[in-house]
């Protein structure tokens, strides 16, 4: 039987499951216990999503409800700040930090961004890659031809895309956080008290992507070593 199917770098795999799941449970309790802070002045994510937008000038994004929870999203093909169900029309300190940090991408995309339109860019490639990648590596590692090395690399190739994309999506997303946060202040929508408990909430919601990069990196190194292993082989 192949190395593949019992190999010990399955442990990379459950690491990187395990800090996914971790920094999940993270940001849904902590959106959770903040989504009960209610913010004095009373707005809801969508109010203060319009207020930070007025604020830097951008008049063609349009704010419309998704469905599901945390969903939130800003889509720069159409100029759509999705927002969630627990975000929309909820007065918390959790939701209008959420809604800000979604804006923070529209103003991102305004001000021409250029982390943001690199991984924009990169999109529809990564979307291949992550379908095709692992079909690939696994018919360049069980097939011993000739030609197998040249799929298995074509197949690491399109996985290494992913965890760029992952690393890419980094800078991205912190620097969202910081102009939400910037803007709730500057705009005073949230005081010095609740800007406190925003930032957690912006913080937890980055950890997802920390640990989304990580596993990726993980999973990429585990390919490496199961090539080096087939090729000794």
């Amino acid at each position: 039987m192949p190395l593949f199917f019992y190999d010990i770098t399955y442990i990379f795999v459950l690491i990187g499951a395990l800090l996914s799941i971790a920094a999940s449970a993270n940001v849904q309790r902590t959106f959770s216990r903040y989504s009960e802070v209610r913010s004095g002045r009373g707005l809801t994510g969508a109010q203060a999503a319009k207020i930070i937008l007025q604020k830097y000038d951008i008049t063609n994004v349009s704010i419309k409800p998704v469905a599901g929870n945390l969903t939130d999203h800003y889509r720069p093909s159409n100029k759509t700040l999705g927002l969630s169900e627990p975000v929309m029309d909820v007065n918390s300190i959790a939701a209008i930090g959420v809604a800000a940090h979604e804006v923070g991408h529209a103003v991102q995309h305004s001000r021409g961004y250029v982390p943001l339109h690199v991984r924009n860019a990169i999109v529809p490639v990564v979307n291949i890659g992550s379908r095709l990648s692992w079909p690939i590596i696994l018919v360049g590692l069980l097939v011993q031809e000739s030609w197998s090395q040249t799929v298995l690399n074509i197949g690491i190739l399109l996985f290494a895309l992913t965890t760029v994309f992952t690393l890419i999506t980094l800078p991205v997303e912190f620097n969202a956080s910081r102009r939400a946060v910037a803007a709730l202040e500057d705009s005073q929508i949230l005081n010095s008290e609740e800007l406190k408990g925003t930032r957690k909430v912006l913080r937890a919601a980055a950890l997802t992507y920390v640990a989304a990069a990580a596993a990726s990196i993980l999973s990429l190194l585990r390919i490496l070593l199961l090539t080096r292993s087939r090729r000794r082989n």
